[in-house]
């Protein structure tokens, strides 16, 4: 007797159960292309923080118009998060992979026709490209981890991911301030600025041309089984409006997205606002103000690898977050209140430890985000998740910088830890609801036991 099944139930799991799981080599040149044009993307958000002095000066602005041209890629992409988000869901990777390195290659060669002192407006356009392309590149580590790569090694691809964004930013601070000193001449100015649009755009432009070539909408097998499960439901089923309301209903994922955007909104003002700080306390150091914020993103991704290692091989979601979380106030208090002492070798120190910490938190905030949102796409959650940290990173970068000014760096810099203390606080209240793991284990049961397949099916569903 056949015996008919409800819709979205034990259909679904028998065909994730019986679909052929199978890893492809193209998954890791998929990541590596896509860490390389994030990488290109976010060299250009800190180009200008990072010499925040020498641009001031060419354009003759002042130096919050600067740090305009960095909180422009916050501002940009909380508007168009979700209809990116839907192209996600609706058109796949490849399109988006497509339009995020194809803007940002525009944005690159934009720039170059602001080489004079009152062409800053066309630097803004350049800028505002490069920021659109961002909407289509931040909120997409996880969701290329999870269509790629297995359930053992997602949270490593993940970390690989944003190891690009990670890298760029530290290029940005190592760059700028050695190809573009800060010499009187106003001409030789701009032909040391030239040099380092040329690059950017050169690079860009390659990266392109890869991704037209290289970028594919997914493997012809699923990865995991809890992927095989997403591709059994069909798409009339799948509801992204109704998508966005479950995850805003879910209490544990509004929680991790307000820590999430405080954690990460103190980072983008605080590299936004490097320059300013070590120059304030240490005049002529523009060279070493960039190697600190190096040193702060190199230590934070040897901080997302090993994380991310650690949770594909222990699964402890909530307390690898919790303890980095705490590490990252204790890092940020003791960065605080050594940056006026006198001595950089000691900020070096203390910079590289608050990195390690803080800068690798973000990948651990995509994953947990998509164990704690599964079957949703992992675009929506990480789109929303980085929502939070654009708002919070134009808040923070505002509100130091005018702390800063009238108050000096240590008040600024306490301003961010009392907000790094709040989100330690509350993430201790978020559940370790593993969805995706769950889904994991179901699966393979069911491969096993077709017999036994309703119950933990209705089990996720009764989650949502």
């Amino acid at each position: 007797m056949v015996q008919q099944e409800p819709a979205g139930a034990p259909g679904e799991a028998a065909a994730a159960g019986t679909a052929e799981v199978r890893l492809s080599r193209r998954r890791w040149a998929v990541v590596l292309l896509f860490s390389s044009y994030s990488l290109c993307n976010s060299f250009q958000w800190i180009q200008y923080g990072s010499i925040n002095n020498v641009f001031t000066r060419f354009y003759g602005v002042s130096a919050f118009a600067v740090d305009w041209l960095s909180m422009s890629y916050m501002l940009t992409y909380i508007p168009l998060l979700f209809p990116v988000a839907w192209l996600l869901d609706k058109r796949g990777l490849r399109l988006i992979g497509l339009a995020g390195s194809a803007l940002n290659a525009l944005g690159a060669w934009v720039k170059l026709g602001s080489l004079k002192p009152h062409l800053f407006p066309v630097t803004v356009l350049g800028q505002v490209v490069c920021s659109l392309a961002q909407v289509f590149i931040l909120g997409m580590p996880s969701h290329i981890a999870s269509v790629w790569f297995g359930s053992s090694e997602v949270s490593t691809a993940c970390s690989i991911a944003v190891f690009g964004n990670q890298l760029g930013i530290a290029m940005g601070f190592l760059v700028p301030p050695v190809l573009v000193p800060n010499v009187e001449d106003v001409e030789k100015l701009a032909y040391h600025i030239s040099i380092m649009f040329f690059m950017t755009a050169g690079m860009a432009t390659a990266l392109f041309i890869l991704v037209v070539i290289v970028f594919k909408e997914k493997p012809l097998h699923p990865p995991s089984r809890a992927q095989a499960l997403i591709q059994s439901r069909p798409t009339e089923e799948y509801s992204y409006v109704q998508s966005i309301l479950r995850l805003l209903r879910n209490a544990n994922f509004l929680l991790l997205m307000v820590t999430y955007g405080l954690n990460t909104g103190c980072f983008y003002a605080l590299s936004t606002l490097l320059n300013r700080m070590v120059i304030h306390h240490y005049p002529g150091e523009e060279v070493n103000a960039g190697r600190i914020g190096l040193t702060i993103v190199l230590s934070g991704m040897v901080g997302a690898l090993i994380s991310g290692i650690w949770l594909d091989r222990t699964k402890t979601y909530k307390q690898t977050t919790l303890v980095v979380y705490i590490m990252s106030l204790v890092g940020m208090i003791v960065y605080t209140f050594t940056l006026s002492l006198g001595h950089l070798w000691v900020v070096f120190v203390t910079a590289g430890m608050l990195g390690f910490f803080m800068t690798g938190y973000l990948p651990l905030g995509f994953e947990f985000a998509a164990e704690l949102t599964y079957p949703e796409s992992e675009g929506t959650s990480s789109g929303l998740l980085n929502v939070s940290a654009q708002v919070f990173g134009i808040a923070f970068t505002i509100g130091e910088g005018q702390i800063m000014d009238g108050f000096g760096t240590k008040a600024g810099n306490l301003f961010l830890c009392s907000f790094l203390f709040l989100g330690t606080v509350m993430t201790a209240f978020i559940k370790a609801d593993l969805r995706r793991q769950q889904a994991n284990l179901d699966n393979e049961q069911t491969k096993v036991m077709p017999e036994a397949c309703t119950d933990p099916i209705v089990l996720e569903e009764s989650k949502l």
